[in-house]
């Protein structure tokens, strides 16, 4: 069985096709048959050795990837699931060793794995899970009330992208920024203002909404920059787990999913929704298993929109 992994960290190049034993699924347990793995900005961190001390006591390859599409071709004995051989299904990963979304065979426990949106390909499926599931989570944490406002920063970009048409789909007004040339995506996907993107933001945001923003969901990474567009006592949702000054009341929340890999509560209504159209899977590219270097490139290199899919 094939994989795309590691043995040493490193740039891009060092991501080559391993061989992986075959594994089958236990009690509680189902294998899919990857066809789709997205790649996300958590794997490049893997793979460059960002998560170098989380591994010392494993021997490599290490695969990356924490989503994956493909089909059940396993239930494993005493497994109660309503998902049934031949269904083709979608799950968030939380890579480990060699398990990791990047590779044609992996093992998951039922209640991380549901049904794929009915329409999608799987290339399309796989991008849904983790950027799903990590949108959802900051708009939970941020617990705004329908009618509220919440501010996107990175709104472009795919968790970014979900935050909008989640908040949305909730009831609340969006304030989000983007780039000249993305100016009518991010309107597409539902921002009620878009302010342009910029170290600037607060500014930009406070021109339209003087009184600040309920809550901000911060997908650029631009903390301290876009902190003061938010009312006092307000709330700011970090990806990167920052924790602020304390400033004016502000809670800060953390946004990390990988506790999140068995809500398929969760995921599931992530499915229903792309299946009424409320979220949009953005595929930016598919590559060969010996083309994931430059799926790493290029999401590196920054301005994509959507995700890159490996495609097994």
């Amino acid at each position: 069985m094939r994989g795309v992994g590691v043995i040493e960290f490193g740039g891009p190049e060092v991501l080559q096709v391993v061989e992986l034993p075959e594994v089958h699924a236990g009690a509680g347990e189902v294998r899919i048959r990857v066809h789709a793995a997205t790649v996300n900005p958590t794997d490049t961190g893997l793979r460059s050795g960002g998560r170098a001390a989380t591994m010392q006591d494993i021997s490599p390859p290490y695969i990356p990837g924490m989503d994956a599409a493909g089909v059940i071709d396993e239930i494993g004995v005493d497994t109660k699931t309503d998902l049934a051989i031949g269904d083709a299904v979608m799950a968030m990963v939380i890579p480990r060793a060699s398990h990791g979304g990047y590779r044609e065979s992996i093992v998951l426990h039922s209640d991380a794995v549901v049904r794929a949106p009915a329409n999608a390909s799987h290339a399309e499926a796989a991008t849904l899970p983790m950027n799903g599931l990590t949108a959802r989570q900051s708009l939970d944490q941020l617990s705004l009330q329908r009618g509220q406002t919440i501010a996107v920063t990175g709104a472009a970009g795919c968790y970014g992208g979900y935050v909008v048409q989640l908040a949305k789909a909730d009831g609340l007004t969006v304030i989000a920024d983007a780039s000249t040339d993305d100016e009518s995506l991010v309107k597409d996907l539902g921002a009620d203002i878009v302010v342009p993107r910029g170290d600037d933001i607060s500014a930009q945001i406070l021109k339209v909404k003087p009184d600040g923003v309920d809550g901000l969901a911060d997908g650029a990474l631009q903390m301290d920059l876009a902190v003061g567009a938010i009312r006092d006592g307000g709330g700011f949702a970090s990806v990167r787990g920052w924790d602020g000054n304390g400033e004016r009341g502000i809670v800060f929340h953390k946004t990390m999913v990988f506790n999140d890999d068995r809500r398929a509560d969760l995921l599931d209504k992530l499915r229903q929704q792309a299946d009424e159209g409320i979220v949009t899977l953005r595929v930016a590219g598919t590559y060969t298993p010996e083309e994931a270097a430059d799926a790493h490139r290029q999401l590196e290199a920054g301005g994509t929109r959507g995700r890159g899919v490996i495609v097994f």
